[in-house]
């Protein structure tokens, strides 16, 4: 399973692209930075976009790909929630912000959409997918992705503390987990279902007490102004668990 990191924070600059991951070039999970970040070939690559939630940096590109696609006689599914589907479909193509993607052509749309049940795995593209819910400001869950030869991963998407009954449901090789800023803000950031790496230490504990080992794990999310902070408080975090604990880049790969 060959992981990239299409963006990896939650503000997009010319140097940082809002989030998005990509799987083997098939499969993607959230749609803040798909087309900002791959060629129209490789877009065309792409079968299927899970989406965690409906915050407009996770499905901002999902019109833009639409377009693209559309363009080009291509189709693509979307996988997400029920509330994300209505997210989407209400706000963001309703034929007025934007082309209504998921019924034009009329009779092969470009945009197909399949509704995810939390705890339920489904077989999608190849790979076993469960999502699960995490704790986040509105509605929203992380995915679970076991490829064929048995390679894990799971990414939270955004979330807060309290993931013990998340954790649970998941045996990850791998952790993609976000850390949104500094511990100068815990406690706003647990309100606004966030994490900061004293809150990421609480939950990867909580992980290691649960499952009995510690994944390698991924951050992601990060506010750009903070992540030189971020970065160190992450670095005394590793030190204390014995674990990895790597902060994602745009472009970064990753191999299981």
């Amino acid at each position: 399973m060959e992981i990239k990191i299409l963006g990896a924070h939650n503000c997009e600059s010319e140097s940082s692209k809002l989030i998005s991951l990509l799987i083997d070039d098939v499969l993607a999970i959230d749609a803040g930075g798909i087309t900002s970040s791959l060629s129209f070939e490789a877009q065309q690559k792409i079968k299927g976009v899970l989406l965690t939630h409906h915050h407009y940096d996770h499905v901002r590109d999902i019109p833009t790909i639409a377009m693209n696609l559309f363009l080009r006689g291509a189709r693509i599914t979307i996988y997400s929630t029920s509330m994300a589907y209505d997210a989407v479909i209400t706000h963001l193509l309703d034929d007025k912000l934007y082309p209504d993607f998921h019924q034009r052509p009329r009779h092969n749309p470009t945009l197909r959409f399949s509704i995810i049940e939390p705890h339920k795995d489904e077989l999608i593209e190849g790979y076993s997918v469960l999502a699960v819910p995490v704790n986040h400001s509105i509605s929203a869950v992380g995915y679970q992705i076991t490829s064929a030869d048995g390679k894990v991963v799971f990414y939270t998407g955004d979330t807060g503390p309290g993931l013990a009954s998340c954790w649970r449901h998941v045996s990850p090789q791998l952790l993609i987990i976000e850390v949104t800023a500094s511990d100068r803000y815990k406690e706003e950031m647990a309100k606004s279902g966030h994490l900061t790496p004293s809150l990421l230490r609480e939950e990867l504990t909580s992980f290691r007490e649960i499952k009995g080992y510690l994944p390698k794990v991924v951050i992601v999310h990060m506010e750009p102004a903070q992540e030189k902070e971020i970065a160190a408080e992450i670095a005394a975090v590793e030190r204390d668990l014995g674990g990895s604990i790597t902060l994602a880049y745009e472009g970064m790969e990753l191999k299981l």
